[in-house]
């Protein structure tokens, strides 16, 4: 029994003594290569970075500003000139439900679009091409995104042959009962038309409705203002990966299936209106898209200092949460449209668009200027003109046109 015992102990210290001298071998051979893991210094990441991951965070170009965008005129430097020529115009829908604020990614719109959606809640189409350059700390820098509807439609197909165009869903053929009668009227039926225009072909896929897209692209962050959303309010995408994406399909600065360049038939606002305060305007410009619906009264407030007009909604400076500064822009246009309102049980409406009418322009703290607006058909650019005729010339910076029913009041103070 004894001799058992004795036994086991020397097979159990001869095992600790390997052990113990193999550790020692061990740590000697691996602690270099474990501290050039650890170095700042290390010249080999132990994971690659992807180009895209390098364009998150806010970017600065150096260089001389030169180059005129060719969406809102704003002057950049031929380094940022060289990414935006690679691609084309790429139209987000962005609510404005009370719940969705503070919205993200408006502040780096080249142009921001806002008409009712719905039940008196506004809804935005920001035009991204030149200023979402300068990223954003958040990967997923715009939205919350919402659907499509069919007069967002309509000025999105200003911007290229085949637009990128971003939305959750959209207006469709709903029914009533299954296999039953479509009871959505026919001209509100968006998903339909992008159908019909040829975005969602191959080679000409243009369409990016989250619904098709992955989770690298759009997904929902519930909790990203530090309070709790309803999911519908909660879904962001990454302006660099829809434009990955657009590549990827052959959508870049031409129409590869086609040999087009996306411009081909684009024609540019003019921007010679210098950028100084002129003065003699109103300090505050405020308007109701329906009446009775507070929470989305917009007003415009000139602030002399920078020669801009920040934006209050709902009675609130209108905050951009990815930088948490307030809205601002160098252009408001109020453009009056013909509205239809509710014309299906599912209380869609509709707001002319394409044709002609009446528009109020603001820009350098001048008094309002009365302009006309026109759009002969759905692909035609949007032309504002001046009652002699002439073509408006805007200051070059970001343009807000607000779409509002006929006859909408404005009330001027200061």
């Amino acid at each position: 029994m004894n001799s058992k015992i004795t036994s086991i102990f020397i097979y159990l210290g001869t095992f600790l003594l390997i052990f113990g001298l193999s550790y020692l071998v061990f740590s000697k051979i691996t602690s270099p290569l474990v501290s050039n893991l650890n170095s700042p210094l290390t010249s080999q990441p132990s994971t690659p970075t992807s180009a895209p991951a390098t364009k998150t965070g806010i970017l600065t170009f150096s260089g001389p500003k030169i180059v005129p965008c060719p969406i809102n005129g704003e002057l950049h430097t031929q380094a940022e000139a060289d990414i935006w020529n690679t691609r084309r115009p790429l139209m987000v829908m962005i609510e404005n439900h009370a719940d969705a604020r503070p919205q993200s990614g408006l502040s780096n719109a080249d142009i921001v679009y806002e008409a009712v959606a719905e039940g008196g809640i506004t809804r935005f189409m920001g035009v991204f091409y030149c200023n979402a350059l300068r990223g954003s700390s958040n990967k997923y820098d715009v939205g919350p995104v919402r659907s499509a509807r069919t007069y967002f439609l309509d000025l999105a197909s200003e911007y290229s042959d085949y637009p990128l165009y971003t939305h959750v869903g959209g207006a469709n053929c709903s029914n009533a009962t299954p296999g039953g009668p479509c009871t959505t009227n026919r001209k509100a039926l968006a998903l339909e038309q992008i159908d019909s225009y040829g975005w969602t072909n191959k080679g000409t896929w243009g369409d990016m409705n989250e619904f098709s897209l992955s989770y690298k692209i759009c997904r929902r962050e519930p909790d990203r203002t530090g309070t709790t959303k309803a999911t519908e309010h909660t879904m962001y995408c990454s302006t660099q990966q829809l434009w990955n994406l657009a590549s990827d399909r052959g959508l870049t600065n031409t129409t590869q299936a086609k040999g087009t360049a996306w411009n081909s038939n684009f024609t540019s606002w003019s921007f010679k209106t210098p950028d100084q305060k002129v003065g003699g305007g109103p300090g505050t410009i405020s308007f109701d898209f329906w009446p009775g619906y507070k929470d989305y009264s917009v007003s415009w407030k000139y602030d002399p200092a920078t020669n801009m007009y920040v934006r209050y909604n709902g009675g609130q400076p209108h905050i951009d949460f990815n930088t948490g500064s307030p809205l601002t822009t160098k252009n408001v246009v109020i453009e009056y449209t013909k509205e239809s309102r509710s014309i299906d049980e599912h209380g869609h409406n509709l707001y002319a668009v394409i044709g002609t009418g009446k528009a109020v322009l603001f820009q350098n703290g001048a008094p309002a200027q009365e302009i006309t607006w026109s759009k002969p058909n759905r692909t035609a650019r949007t032309i504002f003109r001046e009652k002699n005729g002439k073509e408006v010339n805007f200051v070059p910076g970001q343009v807000w046109v607000e779409i509002l029913p006929l006859n909408n009041q404005i009330t001027y103070e200061g």
